[in-house]
């Protein structure tokens, strides 16, 4: 009879073995707490910038004001360090400035997918140097212990979550980095950060 159940266990697809295993260690329970963190400091962006918008000044004004006074690679530059270093500004933002470049702006949607990939790149490998200096390593598994547990348990999977979703890239990065999560795979599950972006430019382009 153990023979028979074992039999079948093996036969089960890889997929509902790895659901299986995603439900066991609380990934999807992991997956909609972040979600729900992830709501509230986007509910509250909007409702900022829906306040300045309909209170203080036409949020289409700011953004040509920005195109007109700032530099694009200053304003690229911005951007490219906030997604190296932990994700600090809403991509939405830059987005939503590409979009007032109506001649240019899905090549600067693109390079800021690609900018935003290569942040994540960086993270990854600030992570590795963490790794592998032993006092700020051990410092990082006590501030970041969450994170490079969940890495550890779902790897790729938090990485894809992590490129696709409201969640964040760069802490994902890096701790893909201390983990020495293989990079080959890194960059192959990363590049879905590109997908993210083009969707937030369908729907923010439509929107302007």
């Amino acid at each position: 009879m153990s023979n028979s159940n074992s039999t079948n266990t093996n036969k089960k697809p890889r997929w509902k073995l790895l659901h299986q295993y995603y439900t066991y260690t609380g990934f999807y329970n992991f997956l909609g707490r972040s979600m729900m963190k992830a709501a509230i400091p986007i509910a509250a962006f909007i409702a900022v910038v829906l306040g300045i918008h309909f209170f203080v000044m036409d949020i289409n004004d700011i953004l040509i004001y920005v195109t007109e006074n700032f530099h694009p690679i200053g304003v690229l530059t911005v951007f490219f360090a906030s997604e190296s270093i932990l994700g600090l500004i809403p991509p939405e933002i830059f987005i939503a400035w590409a979009g007032k470049f109506v001649n240019y702006q899905w090549y600067l949607l693109a390079l800021l997918g690609i900018l935003s990939y290569l942040g994540g790149i960086i993270s990854y490998f600030v992570g590795r140097g963490f790794a592998a200096i032993p006092s700020v390593f051990v410092y990082l598994e006590v501030k970041m212990a969450k994170h490079i547990k969940n890495m550890r348990k779902w790897g790729g999977l938090l990485i894809i979550a992590g490129a696709l979703l409201p969640l964040p890239f760069s802490i994902s990065s890096m701790a893909a980095g201390i983990i020495k999560f293989p990079f080959g795979s890194f960059l192959l599950f990363g590049l879905l950060r590109l997908l993210r972006f083009a969707i937030y430019g369908i729907a923010i382009f439509g929107a302007l």
